[in-house]
């Protein structure tokens, strides 16, 4: 699957989440929402690095915990660059690639 492709069904799966729980997808939705879910992710990890409580997860579930919102978080920056219509591929290249040309 090419990132075009996980993209759209990335946004299936968020139209389909909004439907169901009667949640309008605009613009500043789209920011807060990638900001929720980079402090999950902030909140996991800090969990994993033995920096704040574990809530009586074992390290397996933290584990768990912790790439399921690095997940969450990539899915949320795909949403927010279709909101865009940024083609994340092209800016990549631009941006990191570029350098494995030098």
């Amino acid at each position: 699957m090419d990132l075009e492709q996980l993209s759209a069904a990335v946004e299936g799966v968020s139209q389909t989440y909004a439907e169901r729980f009667n949640i309008e997808r605009d613009t500043t939705w789209f920011v807060l929402k990638l900001q929720e879910e980079v402090g999950e992710l902030t909140q996991a990890y800090l969990m994993l690095s033995g920096q704040a409580r574990t809530k009586g997860k074992s390290p397996e579930e933290i584990q768990a915990d912790f790439r399921k919102e690095l997940a969450d978080v990539f899915c949320q920056t795909l949403l927010l660059a279709r909101h865009y219509d940024i083609d994340l591929e092209h800016e990549i290249e631009e941006k990191w690639l570029r350098w494995t040309k030098a």
